[in-house]
């Protein structure tokens, strides 16, 4: 009883923390900086995507690093392409209903420039460490590119990073995977969690390189396979799909009324939850993703920063789209069903097996999400107590897994949207501050010839 009591004011005390730094302040925080870059930097983000891409399969390293800029590129994908994408856009759907979609692209939109300015910061601003390995992200750019006095601004990134990972990267992550497989396949929580533990911990033992080449040869492979089958769906109901461009225009807003087990929502509730689950999926403003570049092979800042942004338009604009599109064309999104169920109940409409298609996507996109996330937050712990702390982080991140495959979804989901924000206010305002740095650095590159 005492332990429910607990929980219960735990629950309610993340409540109101959760309220207040995803109301209105953060928000505008992320999507005005966002649109402050983009616009900063001429739309070139945008402008530019054809050349991110065409630098991404360039054969050409330029520089130190442990990692090529593609694998760079798979570790942060790996890291963002994760139950945000699968049960995270049926949530968003599920509360803010089909207008929330619209917001999710914006945020996706202004957040490739946000993308790409983190990168730039974190090759500019990286160092090596005693080990021998470049390090950088917003920790880095703040201590190195905004000096002592905002010194403290880097700790709180690398604390709040270090305890969101276990959130975000970690225990969602198994919990969501226990979850799927249980309800589809009838694996035991705890199962679950011990076979994640012990392949998790297979991949860790070789560090970033096992991490990306793992990474690099799974992202890819997933995500097409997912992509493939999301086409499936909509081929099977392409009649349904202007209706349903035009509910997700619509409804981002005007409020939408309660229809079947759809509750109803306000404008307020799409923004909302378009913009969090956005930023959930893709991670443009936390600063998670610039701990993977700065590991890259390069000498170039802008280059690595033009093949970073796309992970930002491969996660949202593509991966989400293809999920949310799914909810909305088979009408699911009205069934009452949240989560990754509702997004299994859309494929299994259009596809016989859909649910076990989902599933599967989603334990394979959580496993490559842990591992990316293990480097981000191993990292802020390296950053907090140097390079001694690794390997009793690794093990703890190891054994929370088990733990989080068999908590409270709500409980765990609560606490990685707290997390999220609370990691990203650091970087936000590193990013405004360095804003002419990246600006002078884009404009620079951009007037000699690109390499």
């Amino acid at each position: 009883k005492i332990r429910c009591l607990l929980m219960e004011v735990i629950i309610n005390a993340l409540t109101a923390i959760n309220g207040l730094v995803w109301g209105i302040p953060m928000l505008v925080g992320i999507l005005g900086l966002g649109l402050y870059l983009q616009l900063g930097l001429g739309l070139m983000p945008i402008r530019k995507l054809g050349m991110g891409f065409k630098l991404l399969f360039s054969k050409t390293e330029l520089g130190q690093g442990e990692i090529s800029p593609f694998n760079a590129l798979m570790t942060a994908l790996a890291a963002t392409i994760g139950t945000g994408n699968i049960a995270g856009v049926a949530t968003a759907i599920f509360f803010g209903g089909p207008g929330a979609l619209f917001w999710m692209w914006m945020t996706a939109l202004v957040g490739m420039a946000t993308k790409y300015s983190e990168a730039v910061c974190a090759v500019k601003f990286r160092e090596t460490d005693s080990l021998g390995n470049h390090v950088g992200g917003p920790m880095y750019y703040i201590k190195n590119g905004l000096g002592a006095k905002w010194a403290w601004l880097g700790v709180a990134f690398a604390l709040f990073g270090s305890i969101a990972g276990f959130g975000i990267g970690n225990t969602v992550q198994a919990n969501s995977v226990a979850d799927a497989l249980g309800s589809t396949f009838n694996i035991p929580h705890h199962i679950t969690g011990l076979v994640l533990m012990v392949l998790v911990g297979m991949v860790l033992i070789g560090g970033i390189r096992w991490i990306s080449e793992v990474a690099g040869k799974l992202v890819p492979l997933m995500t097409v396979a997912y992509f493939a089958a999301g086409l499936v769906v909509l081929a099977v109901n392409i009649t349904a799909l202007p209706a349903a461009f035009g509910l997700i225009l619509e409804h981002a807003f005007t409020p939408i009324a309660a229809q079947g087990g759809f509750a109803g929502a306000a404008v307020w509730m799409a923004i909302r939850f378009g913009v969090a689950r956005g930023v959930f999926s893709n991670e443009a403003g936390l600063g998670s993703a610039p701990i993977a570049h700065a590991a890259a092979k390069t000498d170039s800042p802008v280059r690595q920063g033009l093949i970073a942004m796309l992970g930002t338009f491969v996660d949202t604009i593509i991966v989400c789209s293809i999920t949310g599109l799914a909810i909305v064309v088979t009408g699911s999104w009205t069934s009452g069903e949240a989560g990754a169920s509702l997004t299994a109940l859309a494929f299994s409409l259009a596809i016989p097996g859909g649910d076990y298609i989902v599933s599967l996507a989603l334990a394979i996109f959580a496993f490559t999400t842990i591992l990316g996330w293990s480097f981000y937050g191993e990292k802020c712990v390296q950053f907090l107590l140097g390079v001694n702390a690794i390997i009793p982080f690794r093990i703890a991140w190891i054994l929370a897994l088990p733990i989080g495959a068999t908590q409270s979804l709500e409980f765990i989901w609560l606490l990685a949207d707290t997390l999220n924000a609370m990691m990203a206010i650091p970087n936000l305002i590193a990013l405004a501050l360095l804003s002419p740095v990246v600006f002078r650095l884009t404009k620079d590159y951009f007037a000699q010839a690109p390499r």
